[in-house]
Formats: C-alpha cells, sequence, structure tokens
C-alpha cells in the first residue's frame, strides 16, 4: 500500500471514529436542549472552527488543493446553498430521531446511507454491481431483526433516522460533485454556516432556548462541533477529492460499530441477541454492497478443489 493511500484511509477511519461516538455526544446533548438548537451551535462552532485554518493557508499563500475545475460562480453559489440545505435536513433528522431511540441503533442505520448511494448511482444510469443487490438484501433482513419488534412495530426513531440516512446519500453525492471544483475548506464552512442559520431559524421557533440549558451541553457541543463538524467532515470533503469512492465507504461505514461501541461504553446500551443479529447482517451488507464482485458459485468451486 503506497503511504499516500494509507495516509488516506487513516484519516477515513479517524473521520469513522469521530462520528461513530458523536452519535453518543448527540444523545447526550438532547438531556439539556433540543435537537434544532444542538444542531445549530454544534455547526457554528464547527464553521468558526475553520477560520484559523483558512486564515493559515492564506498567510502562506499555500495552495491546499488541486486547481478545481472551473464551474460558473452562480453554479458555486447555489451548489454551496443546495449542499447547506442537505446537511441541515440529514443532521435533523438524525438528530430528533436519535431522541427515540438508542446510539448503537442510530449509527447502523444511518450507516445505510451507502447502499443508498449506490442506488442514486443506478438513476445517474451507473453501471449496477451485483454486490450492491446482495448488500441490499442483507442490509434489509438486518434491519429488520434491529427496528422491528416480536410483535411487528417499529420505533418511531428508526424510521426518522432512516429517512435522514436518504439526505446523508445525497449529501454524499453533492459533496463527490462539488469539492473537486471548488475551495474544499471554504466548501466545508459555508455548508456549516448554512445549517447552523437554518436550524438556529426552526429553533427560535419550537425550541425554548436558555442560558443555562447549553451550558449543561456544553461538552456534548464542544464534541459535537469541534470534532464531529470542524474535524471529521472537513476532512470528508477533502479526502473526497482523490480517495477511490469504494474504499472511502467502506471505511465510514464502520463508524455504525463506533456508534454501538460508544453507546456500550458511554452510555451502558445493551442490544438483544436479535438486535446484535441485526447490526452483523447490517455490517456485512453494507460492505457487501462496495466490493466489485462477488459469485458464490465460484467461491464454491474453489473450495471444491
Amino acid at each position: 500500500m503506497k503511504r499516500e493511500q494509507f495516509s488516506t484511509n487513516l484519516l477515513l477511519l479517524l473521520t469513522a471514529i469521530i462520528w461513530g461516538f458523536a452519535f453518543v455526544a448527540q444523545r447526550m446533548g438532547m438531556d439539556s436542549i433540543g435537537p434544532y438548537t444542538f444542531n445549530a451551535i454544534r455547526f457554528a462552532i464547527g464553521g468558526l472552527s475553520l477560520f484559523p485554518l483558512i486564515l493559515f493557508f492564506k498567510k502562506k499563500k499555500k495552495k491546499t488543493e488541486p486547481q478545481p475545475i472551473k464551474i460558473k460562480s452562480w453554479q458555486q453559489t447555489y451548489g454551496g446553498l443546495l449542499l447547506g440545505f442537505v446537511l441541515f435536513s440529514a443532521a435533523s433528522l438524525q438528530q430528533n430521531g436519535i431522541v427515540h431511540t438508542t446510539a448503537g441503533k442510530a449509527g447502523f442505520i444511518t450507516g445505510l446511507y451507502v447502499i443508498i448511494v449506490a442506488f442514486i448511482g443506478i438513476l445517474w444510469k451507473q453501471k449496477t454491481k451485483v454486490t450492491l443487490w446482495w448488500g441490499v438484501c442483507l442490509a434489509t433482513v438486518g434491519m429488520y431483526f434491529l427496528s422491528v419488534t416480536d410483535d411487528f412495530q417499529i420505533a418511531i426513531g428508526d424510521v426518522i433516522i432512516l429517512l435522514g440516512a436518504f439526505f446523508w446519500a445525497i449529501h454524499v453525492q453533492l459533496t463527490g460533485y462539488l469539492s473537486p471544483r471548488t475551495n474544499a475548506i471554504r466548501l466545508a464552512q459555508y455548508q456549516f454556516f448554512i445549517c447552523s442559520i437554518l436550524s438556529f431559524f426552526v429553533a427560535f421557533i419550537f425550541e425554548k432556548i436558555t442560558i443555562s440549558s447549553i451550558i449543561e451541553a456544553t461538552y456534548p457541543l464542544l464534541y459535537g462541533g469541534l470534532l464531529s463538524v470542524g474535524i471529521a467532515y472537513t476532512i470528508q470533503v477533502v479526502v473526497q477529492k482523490t480517495a477511490h469512492p469504494t474504499y472511502a465507504a467502506i471505511i465510514l461505514s464502520l463508524e455504525a460499530v463506533f456508534a454501538a461501541l460508544g453507546g456500550w461504553i458511554v452510555l451502558n446500551e445493551t442490544l438483544t441477541y436479535r438486535a446484535l443479529l441485526g447490526c452483523f447482517l447490517m455490517l456485512i451488507g453494507m460492505l457487501a454492497a462496495q466490493l466489485e464482485s462477488f459469485n458464490p458459485k465460484k467461491l464454491f468451486k474453489r473450495r471444491r478443489k
């Protein structure tokens, strides 16, 4: 493995770890403040945290990225606005859903976005892999075991998180398109501020905002703002410029595992054997959907030799 590829994979793994444990921070933050207030503040913190980095590269007069593909200014402006709106939609659904479910379950259901990304690719007439359908089948069965109870009821939080996964998939596609064509760090900051402004607007209408409640949620907000938003999202935007999309999706899907691990360590969350089976099938499905090829018949023939 080349050093550059190793560094890229290491950054993606770091992102997956940060995002996984961010589900714990988001769950803890809901004990003090509302979901829109939480998102408004954490994305504002994330956007502000990028100013030193932008000023540093500007002062040093160093190019932080290859020359972007030229696009019209209005395309860049509206593209950034659209990316911020999609981020707001995805983050809002996730933050509202996590109030009604566990951090571990939220992580695994959100991870389904890697399969949804492949489905969106089909709409763009991209070649469909057989492994995608293997992944869909496994993930669907896994989600049934994870979210549907013995009396065939599904938690409302799981449904909201699943809707959010669709927006995360759209966000990945948009990021992949815009990132090579713009300044990646400024793009990241732009979408953070758009998401924060929209969240503040909704929070002022529907939630009660107090200084004391914000202070109580200081640590979750700092983790969600500085690490999950400021660092992890920025790594995603920058790394997606050069990373192989298949390898990136596989590594980032591991955030589901770290979400479950964080929920167990920090929040003392437990999963039933049924839910654990569902998590296992979903993880295998997410990974299988990203493989280039898989043919059980060929595998069986090799074993017989």
